[in-house]
């Protein structure tokens, strides 16, 4: 036994988490934690998500700040910060200094005041605002433009808006509850408000600078840049103060099978090209996958090997392969190559995904070449489109699916942060691209391929970046892939496609770094991921507890606190099973109710997961614990980013 330090089988890396201190402004309570305000709450409603600065280069790439000579004073109605944060990357070099204020009469102040100390081009440089979806979707906003024209009654999108629902806005309200509005105003520059559910971020954001002004745009040294944000309740009173009861336990309601079939679970084929070895091909048999993605560029001639090394591992672990097709303008002569190549490697296919170099969403002429020169080889496999990006690109571009059998796109939930608070708020972001895809493509199947942790690729830099610093770890890699958190945050992903219904989802790859196990090589970048040679993840063992459930239907569940305890519930041939997962970093007390009389209890925790991931075989035989229950329920304790399995 190794024996990993509780934060890296926690979080993949031994780093200690910032500070977060909880501070009032009246009624408001808030977080402040690493330079940003967080989760501002009146009672129970939350009024702003997240307000924060960002510095975003021409590769629309975020320079995370450095945040130093911290100094809070605060009582139990009011509080003042001040701080310095510095953005070095490349040639951008940007200080600024914070002073944040909250009083007693429920107003919060952030401004920063800034100087360039290099020439730089800069995509954006200033305040967001983030504005969270459950206290906002469909409700009223009064605008007050940045011109001095007239107030304009507007709502946020219900469903997700391809485009900017405000602009031109100098101040913006809306009613927290009954008798209650929140007013957010904005100096220094034009904002304007995005669906940042495009990208399955559980929020609006309203940031500067408009993106109807060019960009990017150079930044002299020595220019200087000060905004501020203020942050009010209007029409305030006692009697308007909501409920801060505090309930001692995250309650957890499993509801009744439904009539919803649980997707067809599958992974990537690993970017690192080496073969599956024995070992690594039984434990991903033992997820019962019903498919692996590859995908092959077909204007290159080299990909026969990778589709015949896909095929024979695809076998190994009875599944059929999931291939992504990228197609130039001369498909015609690609696909005639390409049933060449199938004729050699006859691999199984389950899904075709056909998208073109050149075109965000799939047009329809490509996917109906495609079906002619594919149909025949497997008449049951599916052929589809839709775009290798986000779901921003089906929202803004409809797709014509007069030859589809379904649509795919892809989700990662770090678009635009990165912290484990972001990750945690964003899964439910994934719920609602599902939402509004069934707007505008009704029962037509989705495919939701790939999920990964970090993008695989930035699909909007508007030049291209440097090469990456040497010793650090590649940009499609986190260290949270090999964690507690990683298992926890697959979990809430989970729920929610599943919930969803979609037909398919892929996720991560099968071993490496991305994956749900790492190789028998050792991290070349321990002190930044500290991954067992060998071991399985975490994540491993929530997509086999999936798995074993396949062609099974969805049971739907609700958590009093979804970003702090979060589960999915599945039913097959008389038995249900339910996957729990404390999302935050502190014990948690949670109330599981309407279960059977007796049920058996699986755990994986800092105490265990060491065990788990070198010997998960024996992990999934021998951990499980068989308790009676009374009134059909049942009181738990999670220790950090724990994951409870309960059967019965």
């Amino acid at each position: 036994m190794i024996n990993l330090p509780p934060t890296v089988l926690r979080y993949g890396k031994d780093q200690t988490l910032p500070e977060r201190i909880s501070l009032r402004a009246g009624p408001l309570s808030l977080a402040f934690e690493d330079g940003e305000l967080r989760r501002v709450r009146l009672g129970a409603r939350e009024v702003v998500r997240r307000v924060y600065v960002a510095v975003r280069d021409c590769y629309w790439n975020t320079i995370v700040p450095v945040i130093s000579d911290v100094r809070v004073e605060s009582d139990a109605e009011s509080f003042h910060i001040t701080y310095e944060a510095e953005h070095i990357s490349g040639e951008i070099d940007f200080r600024w200094r914070a002073t944040i204020t909250g009083d007693a009469r429920r107003t919060i102040t952030f401004t920063m005041d800034g100087e360039a100390r290099t020439t730089f081009s800069r995509n954006r440089i200033g305040f967001c605002v983030l504005h969270p979806i459950g206290e906002c979707a469909g409700r009223r906003s009064v605008i007050e433009p940045a011109d001095d024209s007239a107030t304009i009654q507007q709502r946020f999108p219900q469903d997700i808006s391809p485009h900017q629902p405000f602009t031109n806005v100098r101040a913006m309200s809306h009613q927290v509850t009954p008798g209650v509005w929140a007013k957010v105003q904005f100096a220094g520059d034009v904002f304007e408000t995005e669906d940042q559910r495009n990208w399955t971020d559980a929020s609006y954001k309203t940031y500067s600078t408009p993106l109807s002004k060019p960009f990017p745009v150079e930044v002299k040294q020595g220019t200087r840049i000060s905004q501020s944000v203020v942050i009010s309740l209007e029409e305030y009173t006692e009697k308007a103060r909501t409920n801060t009861r505090r309930i001692r336990s995250v309650l957890f309601n499993v509801g009744q099978p439904s009539s919803i079939p649980l997707p067809h679970l599958g992974l990537g084929v690993a970017s690192h090209g080496q073969r599956l070895d024995e070992r690594e091909a039984s434990r991903l048999k033992s997820l019962n996958l019903s498919h692996l993605r590859i995908d092959l560029n077909l204007s290159e001639s080299d990909y026969a090997p990778a589709l015949a090394q896909a095929a024979e591992e695809a076998r190994a672990i009875n599944a059929s392969l999931e291939i992504a097709l990228t197609l130039s303008d001369a498909a015609e002569a690609e696909l005639k190559e390409l049933r060449r190549v199938l004729e050699r490697a006859s691999p199984p296919v389950c899904t075709w995904l056909i998208f073109h170099r050149d075109e965000k969403v799939t047009g329809a002429k490509w996917i109906e070449i495609a079906r002619t020169y594919l149909k025949h080889y497997r008449p049951d496999a599916k052929i589809g489109g839709g775009t290798n990006l986000y779901f921003t690109e089906l929202n803004r571009e409809h797709p014509d699916t007069t030859h589809a059998d379904l649509v795919s796109y892809s989700v990662n939930p770090q678009v635009h942060a990165f912290d484990n608070w972001t990750l945690i708020e964003n899964l439910q972001g994934q719920a609602e691209t599902i939402k509004s895809a069934r707007r505008f493509l009704n029962d037509l199947p989705l495919a939701i391929s790939p999920i990964t942790l970090k993008p695989r690729f930035n699909p909007h830099a508007t030049a291209s970046p440097s090469a990456e610093v040497s010793g650090d770890l590649p940009a499609a890699v986190d260290a949270r892939q090999m964690s507690l958190f990683g298992a926890a945050w697959t979990i809430g992903s989970l729920k929610h496609v599943a919930e969803g219904g979609v037909y398919s989802v892929t996720y991560f790859e099968t071993s490496g770094w991305c994956g749900v196990m790492e190789t028998t090589e050792c991290s070349p970048f321990p002190d930044k991921c500290r991954s067992l040679p060998g071991a399985v993840f975490p994540l491993y063992h929530a997509l086999a507890d999936f798995g074993e459930f396949a062609d099974g239907v969805v049971v739907p569940s609700e958590s009093s606190e979804p970003l702090k305890v979060e589960g999915f519930v599945v039913y097959k041939d008389g038995k249900t099973r339910i996957v729990l997962a404390n999302l935050s970093d502190s014990v948690t007390q949670v109330r599981v109710r309407n279960l059977a009389e007796q049920v058996h209890v699986r755990r994986l925790n800092e105490t265990n997961a060491e065990a788990a991931m070198l010997s998960p075989e024996t992990y999934r035989v021998e951990s499980d614990v068989s308790l009676e229950i009374r009134g059909g329920r049942l009181d738990l304790e999670l220790l950090p980013c724990e994951v409870m399995r309960v059967d019965y």
